[in-house]
């Protein structure tokens, strides 16, 4: 026969633990829909050194502030623009857990984007050499 204490520690054994969430701002959803607060660059941490852009954003729903990367080169982010959120850690931003999808509301996609268009919102772009080589100048 067992004695209260086993059988209290055996319960404890049996007891599963819940997945805590790694993004809770999105509330177990895929995508949310925000509005900018602040737009700013952050320095990453060491060894590397460059200048990440990263936005403050609210989530419309409820209200809910976080901090999300805007990937790519060049951006036209400002106060009160409207962008989708999506999960996503960046490793050397701590504290940064959402990116910003390319290409959907206020943020437009990464130009003259030739590889990996799908991340940055870039439509096939079909170009003639003379079309290219002015790009190049």
């Amino acid at each position: 026969m067992p004695t209260v204490n086993q059988l209290f520690r055996s319960k404890t054994r049996r007891r599963v633990l819940k997945k805590k969430s790694k993004t809770p701002g999105l509330f177990k959803n895929p995508q949310k829909k925000a509005i900018c607060i602040k737009v700013y660059t952050v320095k990453p941490k060491k060894p590397n050194s460059a200048q990440r852009k990263v936005a403050r954003v609210q989530i419309f729903q409820n209200k809910y502030a976080l901090t999300a990367y805007i990937p790519g080169e060049g951006h036209t982010l400002q106060q009160y623009s409207i962008v989708l959120l999506q999960g996503g850690r960046i490793k050397d931003l701590p504290g940064v857990r959402y990116k910003i999808i390319r290409g959907k509301f206020d943020l437009v996609g990464v130009r003259y984007r030739l590889r990996a268009r799908s991340r940055y919102g870039t439509k096939k772009w079909r170009f003639t050499l003379k079309k290219f080589n002015r790009f190049l100048c």
